[in-house]
């Protein structure tokens, strides 16, 4: 089961790490770039079709200082961090996103949506889950819509988000891994007929990498 939501302070300088990595971004509008990947603990959304569930619990992962986190990727030619989870606005994310631009380091942020915004970002990408509701203000910031599609009635659902996005944002379907075949056709037939949206692909499970 999900976990209870961990209550956000102003001045979180330690943070749950599942893990953290430099690859290749994935999905979405910034497939294909290198980014570090910093992956936080805690998440009470609860996707039953969720590929990381063991990021649930914050307590199963260490707590590391902000500062060790950004020592320790200063050493690759990083030009962007995705902080990711789990739900990273589970945390308050200011001190991180300080840093990090601090050494003049881009912030992208993946999120559902379900948890107030906290932190500064240069990209935010909002992933609305039907477990539980996304929060008004951040598809109002938000650069990219990403919709997991499990099954055809996520395209009314999807439609539902664009509209409570700015006209800027860009819109991805996104087929749900172990659906994909079964999905794929439905969505390439859906893009084509609705040409506002782009297909994401999880890319970096084709590659075989992190």
């Amino acid at each position: 089961m999900p976990t209870p939501s961990v209550i956000k302070t102003p001045t979180a300088l330690e943070l749950p790490v599942m893990e953290s990595f430099y690859t290749l971004q994935g999905e979405g509008f910034h497939t294909g770039r290198p980014a570090w990947f910093i992956r936080l603990g805690g998440c009470d959304v609860g996707c039953t079709w969720c590929d990381v569930k063991e990021s649930w619990d914050p307590a199963a992962h260490p707590r590391r200082r902000i500062e060790a986190l950004v020592e320790e990727l200063m050493a690759f030619p990083v030009e962007r961090v995705v902080v990711t989870g789990g739900e990273p606005l589970m945390h308050n994310l200011d001190a991180l996103t300080n840093a990090l631009q601090a050494r003049g380091l881009r912030t992208h942020l993946e999120t559902s949506g379900a948890h107030p915004l906290s932190g500064r970002w240069d990209w935010i990408t909002f992933s609305p889950k039907k477990f539980k509701a996304p929060l008004p203000e951040v598809a109002a910031a938000a650069h990219e819509l990403k919709v997991v599609v499990y099954n055809r009635h996520d395209f009314d659902w999807a439609e539902q988000h664009a509209a409570t996005v700015s006209p800027d944002c860009k819109l991805f379907l996104q087929p749900e891994w172990s659906r994909s075949e079964r999905i794929n056709p439905a969505l390439v037939d859906y893009v084509k007929a609705h040409p506002r949206w782009s297909v994401s692909l999880q890319t970096h499970k084709y590659l075989n990498i992190p």
